[in-house]
């Protein structure tokens, strides 16, 4: 507190020490010289035009072909098939600094090329709601906007901003579909604290959902608190914990508290050889006004290897149930990034999930890595056979800021009477 209020003395009297040095100044120049002195610029006049054209411009642009195939859930008719040309184009600019005070503005619009009819924009459309979802509906949105503050080592921001922690498992920005989820909040980090210490807190008041504006989901009310902390310890990795307390007044059944650490890192054996490593264990509960009393565990175990231009592994992760009665939730994260790209899991059953997977990839000539993941899916309780999903992706860049992707999805049906489903993407992006 002591300097903090030296610091605002400090700057009280800064105005005044200003003025008498230029008084001082101009006494001396009149003393030495017959010629009138120049009038000084007043300090707006230097500091404000810098602060607006010293910023950045970023532009990003991504024109994406999906199309889905799903199958009805648990029997009756098959939607149509979906086929969704999409381009999503964001134009943001962020200040210089001020003192240390920035600020940032983007704007996001997603164009259908060939029109909704085509494909189920999260059920927007009354006349193709017949047909496979795909969750990339026409939209004209403020992404981010939000002002920052930059001191004592310690950043502050408020507004609408991008959170995403960690690999996005329970908090992301769901940067795979075209709108992206954002969230209206404070937030506060700190890597100075503490050597190899980084440090963030965010209370978050709304969440800005994939689906948009127009969608009665697209927007949650949110009184919601993020705790996470990182330390670095060099080779070994990087330890972190969190907490995730949720309280979404839009969606209480989905509202909870999640405490839990990771350890993930790698070594190098040589230069043809490495290894990666990852485990994480998390416990959740009810929380807010959840009027479910409950309680469910998360844990995920990976490890992978390269070998010059090939790579491979397995992992296993599992989210929990309480005996059936409801699984461990994780309403803010980029689902689409785990448990299958056919996004049969995007809200975990009842039984929970248990999902075991296998990896391999390969850097073909010019540059074009490829991967391909076998996933087998159960239920947490019960142990019921939730069936299986291949996906294969690849991706090529082109120079700097091009890059073009292709990927697919084939999932099919267990014992639950889950919807099989068929999805593939043809995309090029461009990011400045």
């Amino acid at each position: 507190m002591k300097k903090k209020s030296t610091r605002c003395a400090v700057l009280r009297l800064m105005p005044v020490v200003v003025l008498l040095s230029g008084m001082l100044h101009s006494s001396m120049h009149a003393q030495g010289s017959d010629e009138q002195p120049a009038t000084a610029k007043p300090w707006y006049e230097e500091k404000i035009p810098s602060f607006l054209t010293s910023g950045k411009v970023n532009v990003n642009s991504l024109m994406r072909y999906e199309y889905a195939d799903i199958d009805s859930f648990g029997g009756g008719a098959d939607p149509e098939e979906s086929n969704a040309l999409t381009l999503r184009t964001r134009l943001g600019y962020t200040t210089g600094s001020l003192g240390g005070l920035k600020g940032m503005l983007e704007f996001e619009n997603i164009t259908s090329l060939n029109g909704e009819d085509n494909y189920n924009p999260a059920g927007l459309n009354p006349s193709s709601r017949t047909r496979s979802v795909i969750a990339d509906p026409e939209a004209t949105e403020v992404n981010r906007a939000w002002v920052a503050y930059d001191q004592w080592d310690t950043f502050f921001k408020f507004g609408r901003q991008r959170i995403v922690m960690d690999n996005a498992r329970f908090i992301g920005n769901v940067i795979w579909r075209q709108n992206e989820q954002t969230y209206d909040a404070f937030s506060i980090s700190n890597k100075s604290l503490l050597p190899n210490l980084d440090l963030f807190y965010a209370h978050v008041f709304r969440v800005h959902r994939i689906v948009g504006d127009d969608h009665p989901g697209g927007n949650l009310d949110s009184d919601s608190h993020i705790f996470h902390m990182a330390y670095d310890l060099g080779k070994p990795g990087k330890l972190t914990g969190y907490s995730y307390l949720l309280d979404i007044e839009d969606a209480p059944a989905v509202s909870s508290a999640t405490y839990g650490a990771s350890f993930d890192g790698s070594y190098a054996f040589d230069e043809n050889w490495s290894a990666s490593y990852k485990a994480e264990l998390a416990f959740q509960s009810d929380y807010g006004d959840n009027a479910t009393d409950y309680n469910a565990i998360y844990y995920h175990a990976k490890a992978g290897g390269q070998y010059r231009k090939f790579n491979f592994g397995a992992g296993y992760e599992v989210l929990g149930s309480d005996d059936g009665r409801i699984g461990f939730s994780t309403p803010f994260a980029t689902l689409h990034k785990f448990n299958g790209w056919a996004d049969a899991f995007l809200g975990t059953p009842a039984d929970g999930l248990e999902d075991a997977y296998l990896w391999m990839g390969y850097k073909l000539p010019g540059n074009i890595p490829v991967k391909v993941l076998y996933r087998d899916f159960a239920s947490n309780a019960g142990k019921s056979d939730y069936g299986n999903e291949i996906n294969l992706v690849a991706t090529k860049k082109l120079g700097q800021h091009f890059t073009l992707l292709a990927k697919g999805a084939v999932y099919q049906e267990g014992d639950d009477g889950r919807a099989g489903r068929t999805r593939y993407w043809l995309q090029g992006a461009f990011d400045f």
